[in-house]
């Protein structure tokens, strides 16, 4: 099975490591375009117009400064680089050994700037979201919606996908027909409702245990059935979205 989770705008800084190495990133089929799209944000990011047009504020002058020497800061592997709730209550550093080496090989990273990571690939921290225009390029959606799809499916190599993207990553480029995607609803009263909040811990704590307990599943109904042995409470909601309830 594989998994695959949105990234995080706020990122660990590497204060040691290789400096950035596209060659040696999974999905070389990527490889072309991460190249154009990092020269882009490098050359965006010198400019008077880099926060407005990457959507950063006053505060963040850092992170662009940042941007404009990506290929000279360190890296570390890209589950360490992506923080924020999800990845959080994911607790990789708690995972033992097994659960870990499961991760490496099942779950992908969905990123404006790369496209698709492995959680062993290196990349260091840098600020660019899904939903930028970037100057002659147009939008970052349309430069990976040709080649994320092939990736996903080479990566998922006909098992099944659990898409956690959330819809601006999944603008990056469609995962294969058949993959499951997931929504946590909070229940009060009788009334369900979306809270980010919620949605994204949750879904960090689901792949936390997926990994601890090595989980692997064919369709969206044994994952469901997994994720009750599990302790959740779980509705199929068409044949390939599930819904974890909160009560």
């Amino acid at each position: 099975m594989l998994i695959v989770l949105p990234p995080s705008e706020g990122k660990t800084r590497p204060a040691t490591g290789p400096v950035l190495n596209l060659g040696t990133l999974s999905s070389p089929v990527l490889g072309r375009t991460r190249e154009q799209l990092l020269n882009a944000l490098v050359r965006l990011s010198s400019t008077k117009r880099a926060a407005e047009i990457l959507g950063l504020g006053p505060t963040q002058a850092d992170d662009i400064a940042r941007n404009t020497r990506l290929r000279e800061k360190p890296t570390a592997p890209a589950i360490e680089v992506y923080t924020g709730v999800l990845y959080s209550e994911l607790g990789w550093a708690d995972l033992d050994d097994a659960a870990q080496e499961r991760g490496r090989a099942s779950l992908a990273i969905a990123s404006a700037l790369f496209g698709l990571v492995r959680p062993q690939d290196l990349i260091p921290a840098y600020r660019l979201s899904g939903s930028v225009t970037l100057p002659r390029l147009g939008t970052v959606a349309s430069r990976w919606k040709p080649v994320v799809p092939r990736a996903l499916a080479e990566l998922a190599e006909g098992e099944l996908v659990l898409d956690l993207r959330s819809g601006t990553y999944v603008a990056l480029g469609q995962a294969p027909a058949g993959s499951v995607t997931m929504r946590v609803l909070t229940e009060t009263d009788g009334r369900r409702s979306i809270v980010s909040h919620s949605n994204k811990a949750t879904k960090g704590r689901i792949v936390g245990q997926l990994l601890a307990e090595g989980v692997e599943a064919k369709d969206a109904d044994t994952l469901a059935d997994a994720l009750r042995d599990l302790g959740w409470t779980v509705e199929a909601s068409g044949p390939t979205r599930l819904d974890v309830i909160l009560r």
